[in-house]
């Protein structure tokens, strides 16, 4: 396996792909993208994070920057400590989902948003061209340790003027957690606890040994189903190892559906503006979200603008568009309130806000959103030809069915979707598709495979 290089940053297999070499080159690199100038350092909970994370600081310091370590935190923790420390840039040591054997390291420019495509490039030459220059013995960067920046984070949520704690603290909620033994395992239960709910922890030690396929998807959380009716909970909550894509479950330890992460956040924001008299206004999400947010925005006399998947894409349309609320389906919400990055913690809040006004069940909540079915798969790439592939199906599709090309290829059916995509961060083409009943999506993604694979 390669080391994977792309708009999402590098990662790879520890020991294989991803070496000692490999991060001194792009933490180098980075520091001089960066002019050398103070970096922010977290990691996720990996077992391997803690000597990733020494290679990468020693790295910075020999280059001349001056180093703030987070130590474990979320990857939207160091994006917001960028922000409010006013630093060149940071590096967030993480695989995401991937499995234990993969890390990997994200990179954060000066705003706090990951780096686009156009820096992205300028960031890789600088990388690829190597024959850095090290500082002297006397010119080294310091190291300033701040662990304590999660309460910072928990603070930047609980003063959001749409968050009330009373409100959400007289629901008196029961909320089961499931942060994969990884970063969110201090964050999200003081977060819970702060807001007044009953908290029980699962896999929250932060060992780093993920305590079951660290994506949190239905399959993978069938523990968590199972423990949130057991409890006789209201809400079960899972995050993936860095913190970014926020997964819920309902008081019947059923799926709220990682796609309606967003929608639920959408419509909680879009509600808060049209109360304060404002609306008009732009949601931004990829192109394998779900059509309810767009059914959620008509009701309140919002737009909603599509990008290329991959956070920093959305992140820069909602910038250049002053939207409100924006995400992934993944499970990824992005307030710019707080800052331009996918947030698992905002997340939460708001949808613990968003429960305490409706009054009712998580599930009756689900239930009065727009509802559509997404099936997801993928298939691994082997010898397969995407990009040929997809220009094969996009000549066949494009006379009938309305196409886009901007990030794989697109479908779009009376009643349904299909979307085609190479992967950014494994090596595999993802088939999403949407309809209004399970079956029907099932079909389309049956369908497609086949066309996949010729």
């Amino acid at each position: 396996m390669s080391l994977m290089v792309s708009i999402s940053g590098i990662r790879g297999i520890v020991g294989e792909s991803l070496t000692p070499e490999t991060i001194v080159k792009y933490t180098a690199g980075f520091a001089e993208y960066c002019k050398r100038g103070t970096i922010i350092v977290g990691r996720d909970g990996r077992i391997t994070g803690k000597s990733i994370s020494d290679i990468v600081v020693s790295t910075l310091q020999q280059m001349g920057c001056n180093v703030i370590l987070l130590g474990i935190c979320p990857t939207p923790t160091v994006g917001l400590a960028i922000e409010k420390l006013h630093a060149a840039g940071g590096i967030a040591i993480t695989a995401s989902h991937n499995p234990m054997k993969w890390n990997g390291l994200k990179f954060i420019g000066s705003s706090g948003m990951f780096l686009n495509g156009e820096e992205n490039k300028q960031f890789w030459t600088i990388a690829d061209r190597g024959n850095f220059t090290y500082k002297a013995w006397n010119e080294q960067g310091t190291l300033t340790e701040d662990p304590d920046f999660i309460n910072d984070h928990i603070r930047t949520i609980l003063s959001l003027p749409s968050i009330n704690k009373a409100e959400i603290a007289n629901r008196k909620l029961k909320v089961v957690v499931d942060c994969v033994n990884s970063a969110g395992g201090n964050i999200v239960p003081k977060l819970l606890r702060e807001l007044g709910c009953t908290v029980i922890e699962m896999n929250c030690e932060v060992s780093g040994i993920f305590s079951h396929t660290p994506e949190p998807i239905p399959e993978n959380l069938t523990d968590l189903c199972a423990r949130v009716v057991l409890e006789k909970a209201n809400l079960g909550i899972a995050v993936d190892p860095d913190v970014d894509r926020l997964v819920l479950i309902t008081e019947e330890g059923t799926p709220f559906v990682e796609e309606y992460t967003i929608v639920s956040a959408a419509k909680f924001i879009l509600e808060a503006e049209k109360k304060l008299g404002r609306s008009g206004h732009i949601v931004v999400v990829n192109l394998s979200t779900t059509r309810a947010v767009e059914d959620v925005a008509k009701e309140f006399g919002a737009t909603v603008r599509r990008t290329p998947v991959g956070e920093i894409n959305v992140a820069s349309k909602m910038k250049e568009l002053h939207s409100v609320i924006g995400g992934e389906g993944s499970g990824g919400v992005i307030l710019p309130e707080v800052h331009l990055g996918r947030d698992a913690i905002v997340g939460i809040g708001i949808f613990m806000q968003l429960l305490a006004n409706y009054g009712g069940k998580a599930s009756a909540l689900k239930a009065s959103l727009p509802q559509y079915e997404i099936v997801k798969n993928k298939i691994e790439l082997g010898s397969l030809k995407p990009d040929e592939i997809l220009k094969r199906l996009h000549g066949k599709y494009s006379k009938t069915e309305t196409t886009n090309f901007d990030d794989g290829l697109k479908i779009d059916f009376p009643a349904s979707w299909v979307h085609l995509r190479k992967s950014n961060t494994e090596p595999i083409i993802r088939i999403i598709a949407e309809a209004k009943t399970k079956d029907e999506a099932e079909q389309l993604v049956g369908r497609f495979q086949k066309e996949i694979l010729g």
